[in-house]
């Protein structure tokens, strides 16, 4: 595809997507008359924003967040094909939006901004696995993990088993309750 098609398929600038291709952003080859030929096979047809935060105290930096992360998608030239926010712990393996997100089939990239909003625990699994689909992740701030990110972590994940137990806990507190109030119910029916 020519570079004028992709910048009009893209809905940016000539100029723009010139200077995307001079940066590299754009994988293709130029003809011996100038024109500038898109490798289409390597474009990112389609983008998911994934924002998260780990509670509901910090919904306002969730929007700040996700804003930030579709402007540097804009800035990139990518098709943002939809904006997921959530809000859970990021040890949860069971948050809804980010199963929904693994199940869809209508995009080549999620772009998070730090790798710890995606996941906790299993980012490079989940990059395997989406690799494998001719999918990918991109993490704008790949920031070295230091102490305080590794204790930050540890601290998460002694939560989330803290609250398991806990939670495992009061379900038997409740099954030995419903069971009193069955053998009771039986006693006066006898």
């Amino acid at each position: 595809m020519k570079l004028s098609d992709y910048a009009k398929q893209q809905g940016i600038s000539y100029r723009t997507a010139h200077r995307m291709w001079k940066r590299g952003e754009l994988k293709g080859r130029q003809l011996s008359t100038g024109t500038i030929l898109i490798d289409t096979s390597t474009l990112v047809e389609g983008t998911i924003v994934y924002a998260r935060v780990s509670s509901a105290e910090n919904r306002s930096n969730l929007e700040s967040q996700a804003l930030r992360v579709e402007q540097y998608c804009i800035a990139r030239g990518y098709r943002i094909v939809g904006v997921v926010k959530e809000v859970g712990s990021g040890v949860n393996d069971s948050r809804q939006k980010l199963i929904k997100i693994l199940e869809r089939n209508d995009y080549n990239l999620i772009v998070c901004e730090h790798k710890d909003r995606l996941t906790r625990v299993g980012f490079n699994y989940i990059k395997v696995l989406l690799n494998s689909q001719g999918k990918d992740v991109e993490v704008i701030n790949e920031a070295r993990e230091e102490k305080e990110d590794l204790m930050q972590d540890f601290i998460s994940i002694i939560t989330s088993f803290c609250a398991r137990v806990y939670g495992l806990r009061r379900q038997k507190r409740r099954t030995e309750c419903i069971i009193k109030c069955l053998e009771n119910e039986q006693n006066e029916a006898s």
